[in-house]
């Protein structure tokens, strides 16, 4: 016989090609990243503020989210003014005694907005508040 390789007749075939296998696993998990990706970040994008002794992992019971655009969002849903804070505020006390408010402030939200809206919690009897920020990596001291 000449040149090339030759076969039998009754010789099957024994290997699997797996490359289409591969190439729709790797088409599969990028479409599934992606998928997650947006499904996970459906909030604002807020630019918190960082700080050095702030963590991420704060309990959020009664959420605010003050956008720099003016919007307001409180447990995840759009309130028309900051206004709207101070009853639903109020309903969540009576509801919880011991609620836990965050507010998440986008650093560009005026000082006096984020003093306002505390103020209406204090007024609903809100005492135990906190404030959400970027944690930051401390600077060793020397």
């Amino acid at each position: 016989m000449a040149g090339g390789a030759s076969r039998d007749v009754d010789e099957g075939i024994t290997g699997i090609n797996v490359t289409p296998l591969v190439d729709i696993t790797l088409v599969l998990l990028i479409i599934f990243m992606v998928t997650t990706k947006i499904v996970l970040n459906q909030t604002l994008p807020l630019d918190l503020p960082k700080a050095a002794t702030g963590t991420s992992d704060v309990q959020t019971v009664f959420s605010i989210l003050l956008a720099a655009d003016g919007r307001t969002v409180v447990d995840s849903t759009q309130v028309a003014n900051d206004e709207a804070i101070l009853p639903l505020a109020h309903t969540a006390q009576v509801a919880h005694p011991e609620l836990r408010a965050v507010i998440k402030a986008d650093s560009a939200v005026t000082h006096g907005r984020v003093i306002h809206v505390l103020d209406l919690l204090k007024q609903a009897h809100v005492s135990k508040i906190a404030f959400g920020v970027t944690p930051v990596q401390a600077s060793p001291q020397h």
